[in-house]
């Protein structure tokens, strides 16, 4: 199992990803979040297959998933999911991702 917690921003909310192998090439997504737009898009992503993480983003699941759903088009979740998705099936090494304002 894999879990990721991101935290979105100035909205405030924080969004708790879990990634659980179903078998060798897809994991069940599971999403905690206040935010009723992120709780939309869990609904719509159950399962994704292991050819999620190299869909691109116009014809990706999750994407197309969040256009529908997130108004925000910076919101970091759908990302985030992804990044649970490879880490959970072994496709890249689970490392922290953030972003982070330079002020000079």
């Amino acid at each position: 199992m894999t879990k990721v917690r991101i935290n979105s921003g100035i909205c405030g909310f924080t969004a708790t990803v879990t990634a659980e192998k179903v078998d060798k090439r897809k994991v069940r997504i599971t999403i905690e979040s206040d935010c009723e737009m992120v709780q939309k898009l869990a609904a719509e992503l159950p399962v994704l297959d292991m050819m999620s993480a190299f869909t691109a983003h116009l014809n990706n699941p999750v994407y197309r998933a969040a256009s529908k759903h997130i108004r925000h088009v910076a919101c970091p979740v759908p990302a985030g999911i992804l990044k649970a998705l490879e880490a959970e099936l072994g496709l890249s090494i689970p490392r922290d991702a953030g972003i982070i304002f330079i002020k000079e």
